[in-house]
Formats: structure tokens, sequence, C-alpha cells
């Protein structure tokens, strides 16, 4: 290891929270007919975006506008809030990274759900923060226990997603207007709805944009399916919001992500579009699974979580034999959620490899 690492650097591990599909093909040599583990949009952005980011690949000899001035804009009206109050960054992954560079000194409290998102986990080590993770009650994120380690640890930061990602589960709206009413005084939440926008009406609180105690995350890379554009923006008060300015890379958004993204927004047939196409893909995946003797999960996502009836390490023989067959999906990684995989939605001819190779897999899982 480098010497000029500082001790807490050197004593990270130097991993990322993800294998992507890329290196397994790369270590097998085989491409995936099915790339399921992602939660991608395989439904596509919006012909409109794609349009808008080949024009703006002309003047990819341009830096982006490093205010985000058109998109906060247009984001502020999508929302009914001001611009003042959105801050736009390189996907929830970076937003996440960003937040905790603001709030965390080495030694700080956190309180996150255990097998919740690893991403904000990843970030929180690498600024020296201190995680309390909490078990989900059955297949749900814990708001209560979120709320009752908070106040027992003294904790700065909470993390909770809602919709959840990896059991695709939700809380409605009422439940997380709640958690929010009795956050402690010392914490800052972090509500990551990178989901909401496939989630079941009444899934979104209503919160007070002004509120001084949260922080909601958006994406561009689910809905709106560009999450190779790397576009994510948070929601909360101006302070908070200006703050993001202090630490973030100006330069970071390129010109050909801004337009597409602008372009995405202002295309809301798309986005229903795609609504539509995944409620018909969940029922479509969770037929699959049951007609395979495994359970579906409820899904607010644009993915299904399958119970499979069994232990971790069944479900991890099951996940290496789709991926032997060219297909892949993802599983939570804890227990007891690592009885489950996860498989992201797709179009027809992607869910017609899932049904022909589930079957397979599951003979030689034993």
């Amino acid at each position: 290891m480098s010497r000029f690492l500082t001790p807490h650097a050197a004593k990270l591990p130097s991993t990322v929270p993800f294998t992507g599909p890329e290196a397994l093909e790369r270590r097998t040599g085989v491409a995936f007919r099915a790339r399921l583990g992602a939660n991608e949009s395989l439904f596509g952005p919006s012909p409109r975006a794609v349009v808008a980011m080949k024009e703006a690949a002309e003047g990819a000899w341009m830096y982006g506008d490093p205010e985000n001035h058109d998109l906060k804009q247009a984001l502020a009206a999508h929302h009914g809030v001001t611009p003042g109050h959105i801050a736009v960054g390189p996907g929830i992954d970076g937003l996440l990274g960003l937040v905790c560079r603001l709030v965390l000194d080495p030694g700080t409290k956190v309180v996150t759900s255990l097998g919740a998102y690893p991403t904000f986990n990843f970030h929180v080590a690498g600024f020296g923060g201190v995680l309390t993770r909490v078990p989900y009650k059955g297949d749900h994120e814990d708001p209560e226990a979120l709320l009752s380690a908070a106040n027992s640890t003294g904790a700065r930061l909470i993390y909770l997603a809602n919709p959840d990602n990896p059991m695709g589960s939700h809380h409605p709206a009422n439940v997380i207007e709640e958690m929010v009413a009795n956050l402690p005084e010392q914490s800052l939440l972090i509500l990551d709805e990178a989901y909401a926008d496939l989630a079941p009406l009444g899934t979104v609180p209503t919160i007070a944009a002004d509120h001084p105690q949260v922080i909601r995350m958006r994406t561009f890379s689910k809905g709106y399916g560009l999450a190779g554009a790397r576009v994510g923006y948070a929601i909360t008060n101006p302070d908070l919001a200006l703050a993001f300015d202090k630490v973030r890379d100006h330069f970071g958004m390129g010109r050909i992500s801004q337009a597409g993204a602008l372009a995405a927004l202002k295309d809301q047939g798309w986005l229903k579009s795609v609504q539509e196409r995944t409620v018909a893909a969940r029922a479509r995946l969770s037929g699959i699974a049951l007609a395979n003797g495994l359970r579906p999960l409820p899904s607010a996502t644009n993915f299904v979580t399958i119970d499979c009836g069994r232990d971790g390490d069944y479900a991890r023989k099951l996940l290496a034999e789709l991926g032997r067959l060219g297909v892949f999906i993802r599983m939570p990684g804890v227990a007891p959620l690592d009885r489950c995989i996860r498989i992201s939605l797709g179009d027809d001819a992607t869910l017609d490899a899932l049904e022909e190779t589930l079957p397979l897999a599951r003979k030689a899982a034993g």
C-alpha cells in the first residue's frame, strides 16, 4: 500500500460495492443474454432525450454549465420549489458521497438498515463515520428502529430508502411523514427516493422543501432510463442545497448528461409509458417466479425480489446458475434478506430468456 495514503485510507478495502456485469463478462468470456441485475430501465430513455444528447454531443468540446442552471430551473418547476432548493450531482451515489463529506467527521455516528443500499455505507466508511445497522422488520426497513438507534447513538445522519432496495418494498407516505415529525434534533435524514417515479400512488410523502433536517434524493437512472448519464438531484432547504457548492466537482455534470436529463424531464408522456410497462413487467416476472415454486415479494420498484424459500447458500447457487446460463441478476447481501434473489424488470425478449433459464437454474441448484 502506498506510503502516501492517510492511515484511515490505508485501512479501507480496495473494493467497490458492486461487481458489474461487464466485469463478470470479462471473467467468463461470455456476454449475458439478459442484463437483469443492476435495476437499469430496459425500456430505455425518452427518444427526445436521445435526440437531445446526440445534438449535445457536437458540443462535447465544451464543459457543461457548472451551475446546472437550466436543469435546476426545470426541476424546481417540476417539484414546485425554487431553484435554491435543488442540488444536481452525478447520480444519487455521487450526492451521497458529497453529503457524507459535508456532515461527517471521523467517528461521527450514522444509522442505516442492515442490508440496505451498500453504496451509502461505502461513503460513510470513506469519511470515517461509524455505522449502526438496524435489522429490517420483515421485508421492510424499520423507521421506528432507525429513530430509536439515532436517539440512542446520537447519530448525525440517518439513511432510509423508500421504496427500498434490495427488497422492493415501500412504506406509505404517512409512515415517512411520521418519521420526519419525530427526527431527533441532532439528526439529518437522507430520504433516498430513487424509485419514487415507479412507486404506487400514496408512496411519496409531503415534506416541506424548507425542512431543516431532510434531504430527498432523486435520480434520472430509473424511471427516466438514463443510468449511464449519471444525473441525480437533491431537494432540500436552501442552506443545505447551497452547501453542496462547497465540495462538489463544478464541472462534474457533462453537457450531454444535462441535455438528456432536461429533455427527459420534459417528456412526461414517456415516463407514463414506462410506468405502465413497469406494472405489466412486474406481473409477468412475478408469474415466472410463481411457476417455478418461488415467492415474488410485492414490488414498488423496477425490480422484483423473489423469496427462494431456503437459505442464502441456495440463493447464491441459483444466482450463479442463472449467470452461467447468461442471465445477470443480483441478491441481497446479508441474512435473512439473502434468502432472496433480485431481478430487474425487462422487455418481453429479456423476460423470455429468464422464463427459459430459471427452471434449468433451479434444477442445477438442487
